[in-house]
């Protein structure tokens, strides 16, 4: 698939039209859906799917937020009402297994709505890409553009923290033989970019610093060319926080599918 293909992604309402079944749902998102920075992110991970041969499908307008906002901002009874929509459309369409680039999203579909009658293999981006490369179905050519670049990566709450998943999105860096730098806050000790638990969607509290800025001089310490991300909240934090710096022309921030996309010249 080169760069400028256009790409037509089947919702499983056109599946199951045909009388087709998706190997795996691929979870969107509300970001991933809305967001012009994060849609870019979308769309690097329908290109992988696509050039590995997976056959997925969207949920498109059947999608609805999986309630994680409401529910970090303590709507329990709108986070019940969002999950149970979602539960009953998945469950429709009898999905088995799905797969999304939010850790929230991630979080939230793996750990909370099994509780409710949503029970499914859920993987997130990251570990998928992996699992990919490790089978051989994905292939880095030689890192690309990434090769030997000094990359920093920033760890989710939600992906790290909450879930223990450190290794895979460092072994993806790997994989395109980059100069891997870790900040001083990384892994278990990792610092938050500032945006989770529904803190995305408020005005800061009364402080001396914006969070996101504090995590943004973490990474500056280790004078990356990259800073790879593996969330689309954080990805948002983060380049606020080198745009704020004034250092957007020198340092990058790309989402992990970007960076794999791109080394195999699926994305611009």
């Amino acid at each position: 698939m080169s760069a400028t293909k256009i790409l037509h992604i089947n919702t499983m309402a056109e599946l199951m039209a045909k009388g087709e079944q998706a190997e795996i749902l691929f979870w969107v998102g509300c970001a991933g859906s809305f967001d012009d920075r994060a849609k870019k992110i979308t769309k690097a991970v329908a290109a992988i799917l696509d050039q590995v041969g997976i056959r997925f499908a969207v949920l498109g307008t059947e999608e609805s937020c999986t309630g994680d906002p409401a529910k970090r901002a303590g709507n329990e009874f709108l986070f019940q009402m969002q999950a149970m929509q979602n539960i009953q459309v998945m469950n429709m369409y009898e999905v088995k297994k799905i797969v999304t680039a939010c850790p929230h999203c991630f979080n939230t579909l793996k750990n909370e709505y099994p509780g409710l009658g949503g029970d499914y293999e859920v993987v997130h981006h990251a570990t998928l890409l992996q699992q990919l490369i490790n089978e051989g179905r994905l292939r880095v050519a030689d890192g690309g553009p990434f090769k030997g670049k000094r990359i920093t990566f920033h760890d989710s709450c939600y992906l790290g923290r909450a879930n223990g998943i450190y290794e895979a999105p460092r072994q993806l860096l790997e994989a395109l033989d980059v100069e891997l730098v870790e900040m001083k806050r990384s892994k278990t000790n990792g610092l938050c970019c500032g945006a989770g638990g529904a803190q995305m969607f408020k005005e800061a509290e009364k402080g001396t610093k914006e969070v996101n800025i504090e995590r943004i001089e973490d990474a500056l310490e280790v004078q990356p060319s990259v800073v790879a991300a593996a969330c689309p909240f954080c990805m948002t934090m983060l380049s606020d926080g080198v745009k704020q710096k004034e250092r957007e022309n020198e340092i990058k921030v790309y989402d992990l599918a970007e960076l794999i996309a791109q080394a195999n010249g699926l994305i611009d």
